[in-house]
């Protein structure tokens, strides 16, 4: 989630709508915060076939020392 905070804001720069019944004289906090996007709060949650799906398939357990190698000397060399 963005947000995006700014202190000792005049009051008489605020928008006209913010402002009513404050006095302009005066200072304020403003925050903002980007709500979320309604359309990905209304998506279908997956389902666990779909979940397992995602998740990578080793056919044995050389292959997942295999992979776990490759990652562990991928941060090695990146660390250098």
């Amino acid at each position: 989630m963005n947000r995006i905070v700014k202190h000792h804001v005049p009051v008489g720069e605020l928008p006209e709508h913010l402002r009513e019944g404050l006095d302009p004289a005066a200072f304020a906090t403003v925050e903002v915060t980007v709500e979320p996007d309604r359309a990905i709060e209304d998506d279908v949650p997956m389902s666990l076939d779909e979940i397992f799906g995602l998740r990578d398939n080793f056919s044995s357990s050389e292959d997942v020392a295999a992979y776990v190698r490759s990652l562990r000397e991928e941060w090695a060399h990146r660390e250098r």
